[in-house]
């Protein structure tokens, strides 16, 4: 086999030598889901941070507030998620003292997109999903591809255990593959939203090893942003 007129030869191995393989990405696990309302968001992640069967801490946030109206919620190799949350805070924190106000959700939301984008040759490995108040004062939800392709959404779900939270949504929030016109779709307020996402979260710990503990749960509006805590199995 030749390319351009050049043998290629396989890799044979050599008594003697060993060949040291270096990854810089690591996934630490956690899983995130977010529901937008009329005029809120739920949007809740574990607390385990974890690497393959070892757990390093039970009691870490995955949830950052950039603003009163605005919560970033990031998951996958820790290191990348505390370099771009630091990174986000710094540009508002900017952002702020240039323009004396604080960035709108949607303004957060491309700057997001942005920076990741800059990224795209090495990117964060991280599973984002931006939530918050918009211009309108509609709750929002914004998903990302890890180089920064970003969707607006009314729910999604991220992280280890996204493949599992999701059709979850699907059906619960979306209604998706139910017999249901417009009129009797019931409609999706805050306490159904944490509900359902508390639900989602209590399924997925008996499934996926990288998720469970407890789980964090800010309740975004106008007003600001509420917490809450669910206790999840510990094993």
């Amino acid at each position: 086999m030749s390319n351009l007129g050049i043998e290629q030869f396989p890799d044979y191995q050599v008594p003697g030598v060993s060949h040291a393989d270096f990854s810089p990405y690591e996934s630490n696990g956690g899983s995130i889901v977010a529901i937008a309302g009329e005029d809120f968001v739920v949007i809740a992640a574990d607390t385990r941070l974890s690497s393959g069967y070892n757990i390093h801490t039970r009691k870490q946030s995955k949830l950052f507030p950039l603003s009163n109206q605005t919560v970033l919620a990031s998951t996958g190799c820790w290191c990348d998620t505390l370099s771009l949350t630091g990174l986000m805070k710094l540009r508002m924190q900017n952002y702020e003292h240039t323009h004396l106000k604080t960035m709108t959700t949607d303004a957060v939301a491309q700057m997001l997109s942005i920076i990741m984008y800059n990224r795209r040759f090495f990117p964060y490995y991280v599973s984002n999903i931006l939530a918050g108040i918009d211009k309108d004062g509609k709750g929002v939800v914004f998903s990302y591809d890890p180089i920064g392709h970003c969707e607006r959404a009314t729910y999604r779900a991220g992280g280890t255990a996204g493949a599992l939270l999701q059709p979850v949504l699907d059906n619960q929030i979306g209604y998706k593959n139910m017999n249901l016109h417009g009129e009797d779709a019931p409609e999706v307020t805050k306490e159904r939203a944490v509900a359902v996402a508390s639900d989602t979260f209590i399924s997925a710990a008996e499934r996926d090893i990288y998720t469970g503990d407890s789980v964090l749960i800010n309740i975004i509006t106008k007003d600001g942003i509420e917490t809450q805590e669910l206790q999840l199995r510990q094993d």
